[in-house]
């Protein structure tokens, strides 16, 4: 950990647009000259003062204390028709939500775990893209392929433009 911000890609890469997540990484790694490797599961060693990047399927409770550690964290993620824009952009703050499945947990529930056990709340965004296609294979439909270089090019700005809280 190296910057004061952390982009988590969340999703399964192998189930077309709901690994969109990944490739915004891969996207974002390329864009300050570096390669994320192939494989969704190998860690990405990305050493820049900028950002950090993170890949993971799901949001699991042990990810408040790696929050704790930036100043900002931008969770990137797909979402279905249920969310009318193609590109959401939602500000977080700390909130526990339930849910129903006993393997989901939210970015607001992990960002309020680290609240609480670490007293640190990032400054904090999910950037949701619109998945048409959930078929096994890793590459992106063609309108969600679209979407992601418009979201990775609002992310970039958003990496590089000083944070409201500093």
């Amino acid at each position: 950990m190296n910057a004061n911000t952390l982009i988590i890609g969340i999703g399964n890469a192998d189930r077309q647009d709901d690994g969109v997540g990944w490739h915004i990484l891969k996207n974002i790694a390329e864009k300050i000259g570096h390669e994320v490797p192939d494989d969704p599961g190998a860690p990405i060693e990305i050493d820049d003062e900028r950002v950090d990047l993170m890949y993971t399927l799901q949001i699991f409770p042990e990810l408040a204390e790696t929050l704790s550690h930036y100043q900002r964290v931008c969770f990137v993620d797909a979402h279905t028709s249920d969310i009318p824009d193609e590109i959401c952009w939602t500000e977080l703050q700390p909130e526990y939500e339930r849910s129903p499945l006993t393997h989901h947990m939210s970015p607001k529930t992990v960002l309020s775990i680290s609240a609480t056990i670490y007293g640190r709340i990032p400054e904090t965004i999910l950037v949701s893209i619109r998945g048409y296609s959930f078929q096994f294979q890793r590459e992106l439909s063609p309108r969600t392929t679209l979407l992601t270089q418009e979201a990775t090019d609002r992310i970039w700005y958003w990496i590089n433009t000083p944070s409201q809280s500093a």
